[in-house]
Formats: structure tokens, C-alpha cells, sequence
């Protein structure tokens, strides 16, 4: 899968993109990034790309001719999809991020400053957030989606089973984790777990899930996956289901 990120600050996404999973996809070939300097863009000697806005008002506007001209760029090579990366977008989700790992290849535009032009929404397909809050710029939130969008892609992890017992995957928050030592200052990896017993594991961790997602997002379970042994279980719980 291909990333075209359009971005005034490349040099941002150096360290992410030079370790860890991200990296060896990319060495892998399962996945390249390109990193597209809008200010390459600009027809103005100094290479700007911002003005006042018109009306006035605090801050600067990236203006459209760059934008314009980098998305056009991108665009002759296909019919991509472009993703602005701003505050007035949908929440991105899990089930955005599966969807994106089917594409072969997705625009990520990132603002900055106090926004674009508006008429470059004219050639945006979609706006997504990471959530109610304000970022500087864009590129924070397109290294978070594409490390989230990678990790679906066949052969990214050496375990497709990692991805689809992550949080969010089926609606649900993960089960609790443990690992060595057996105990630790008092507390003792639950006796399910060292049984051998799989069936009994695989009963535990589902229940685990449900509670933890009943507890910390119960909003999440009115549109998750649900067997009826699991709504069963959570009418135990005293969830109204």
C-alpha cells in the first residue's frame, strides 16, 4: 500500500517511518510512504504558502494554489482518495482504519496553522479527526493512521491473530495481558491462564473484554459483534441488552 502525505514538515515523520514495524514494512515492501513537500508547490519566490486570512482575524491560512497544485501532482498517477487530516472531520476508528487497508493507495493532506482555504475541500474526499482536541498541524495524526492502517496489511505483523485481538477490532476492548514472572509483588497471573485449558482461556479473555468494555466504554457494545452466550453474560452484568 502506498501513502502520499502532503505535509509542510516532512523531515517530522523521519523517526517514526526509521523503526520498529513501520520500518521493516516499509523494507519489506508491504507498504512505502511518500513524502511530499507542499512548499514545493508554492509559485511564490520565497516558497510561501500561507496568507491573512480574508475578513481578519487571528493566525494564517494555508493557501489553495499549493495545495491544489500537490494534490493534482499525486492525482496523475490515479484516482486516489484524499484524507485531510482536520478538526472538523469524522472521528477515525478502527473500522475507518480496515476499510483504508483495502486501498491500494490514499492521499493524507495535513494541515496547519489555522486551517486551508476553504475552497480546497472542492478536491478532498474526506476529513477525519483524531478527536476532540486541537493538534499544531496534521502530521501527528497521519503518522497515527498510517502505523493503525499498516498493521492490517497482509504480512506487516508476523501474526495476523495480533491484530484481530486488539482493542477496537470487533467492538471490543482487550482481554488483560500477562507474562513472566508467574508472580509478581503479591499479584499472581490469574490460574486460567497457566491451565493449558484453551477453551477455558479463549471463555475468560471474552468475558474479560466484555467487562472492561462495559466498564470503561459501554458505548462501544451497542454496536459491537455480539454472540448470545456474550449478551447473556452481560445481562448478568446487569447491562440492558
Amino acid at each position: 500500500m502506498v501513502f502520499d502525505v502532503l505535509t509542510l514538515f516532512p523531515e517530522m515523520f523521519y523517526s517514526v517511518l526509521s523503526t520498529s514495524i513501520l520500518k521493516r514494512a516499509i523494507e519489506k515492501g508491504k507498504i512505502k510512504v511518500n513524502l511530499i513537500n507542499i512548499r514545493d508547490f508554492s509559485k511564490d519566490k520565497h516558497k510561501r504558502v500561507d496568507d491573512y486570512p480574508y475578513g481578519g482575524g487571528p493566525g494564517m491560512v494555508m493557501m489553495p494554489q499549493p495545495i491544489f497544485d500537490a494534490i493534482e501532482f499525486v492525482k496523475k498517477q490515479g484516482d486516489i482518495p484524499v484524507y485531510y487530516l482536520g478538526p472538523k472531520g469524522k472521528i477515525f476508528n478502527q473500522e475507518m482504519a480496515v476499510k483504508m487497508s483495502k486501498l491500494d493507495r490514499i492521499v493524507l493532506l495535513c494541515g496547519h496553522y489555522e486551517g486551508i482555504d476553504e475552497r480546497v475541500y472542492s478536491i478532498i474526499d474526506e476529513e477525519i479527526s483524531l478527536g476532540d482536541f486541537i493538534l499544531t498541524g496534521g502530521e501527528i495524526a497521519a503518522m497515527a493512521i498510517i502505523d493503525a492502517v499498516s498493521r492490517l496489511i497482509d504480512g506487516v505483523l508476523s501474526d495476523p491473530q495480533s491484530y484481530r485481538e486488539d482493542s477496537f477490532f470487533e467492538g471490543l476492548l482487550e482481554y488483560p495481558q500477562y507474562t513472566r514472572p508467574e508472580v509478581f509483588r503479591g499479584m499472581k497471573v490469574p490460574d486460567v491462564l497457566l491451565s493449558g485449558n484453551h477453551a477455558e482461556i479463549a471463555k475468560w479473555r471474552r468475558q474479560k473484554s466484555l467487562e472492561i468494555t462495559l466498564l470503561k466504554r459501554p458505548d462501544l457494545l451497542k454496536k459491537a459483534v455480539l454472540t448470545e452466550e456474550d449478551k447473556k453474560f452481560l445481562r448478568e452484568k446487569g447491562f440492558d441488552i
